[in-house]
């Protein structure tokens, strides 16, 4: 006698993000770049990373505090994060840093210090598990040492939402994230200008900025 299938056990509503885009999610200004939509603030700039030709992250900059996220794909039945930190702890204490776990407002991070020409900065790695996805972030300027400026920083993480797709990708493989439609025409119409390839503007580091 073939024993029954055992049910999936039904994910709980999450009472604050960052958000999945097919999950009901409260509005709000956000950027829209594709695999995640930014929330924006008075002040906020937005910086893309780029690797090879594809925008694969972002930082958000405020106050002298910046934050970076990624978006990857993660297994659909477990989350990734804890794997991810026992790699990053690895990674950073065999580049001559240091780190240790601590409980954050998401759950379980790092407080790292890592390595950068020669002096050891102080950086918070978050991370946050979803559906079929996991949210890196990485915190660091003022924000260290300044409660406040850290919330900021912090809400923006709660308030992001990652639209990961129907596409099959690897465990880990980076979700990848396009400029907004009106950057892109800004864009394409400055490289007309001067002369060069309608788009192979990522060397200079395309950027967003919300001034009010």
């Amino acid at each position: 006698m073939t024993a029954p299938a055992a049910e999936e056990a039904p994910v709980p509503a999450r009472e604050s993000g960052p958000w999945d885009a097919d999950e009901a999610h409260p509005e709000t200004e956000r950027v829209d770049l594709g695999g995640l939509r930014l929330p924006i603030g008075p002040g906020f700039e937005v910086q893309l990373n780029v690797a090879g030709d594809r925008i694969v992250g972002a930082v958000v900059l405020v106050n002298e505090s910046a934050l970076q996220v990624h978006a990857f794909a993660a297994p659909k039945r477990s989350g990734i994060w804890g794997e991810v930190r026992g790699d990053l702890a690895r990674e950073l204490t065999a580049a001559g840093g240091s780190c240790e776990e601590q409980d954050g407002p998401f759950g379980p991070e790092l407080a790292a210090r890592i390595d950068q020409d020669g002096d050891l900065q102080p950086v918070r790695f978050v991370g946050v598990d979803g559906p079929r996805w996991f949210l890196r972030g990485v915190i660091s300027g003022r924000a260290i040492a300044d409660p406040e400026a850290a919330k900021v920083l912090e809400d923006v993480v709660r308030d992001i939402v990652v639209v990961r797709g129907d596409q099959p990708m690897a465990p880990k493989e980076p979700i990848e994230l396009r400029l907004p439609a009106e950057a892109r025409q800004a864009v394409e119409q400055e490289a007309a200008k001067d002369g060069r390839p309608p788009l192979d503007p990522f060397h200079r580091g395309p950027e967003i900025t919300e001034t009010r």
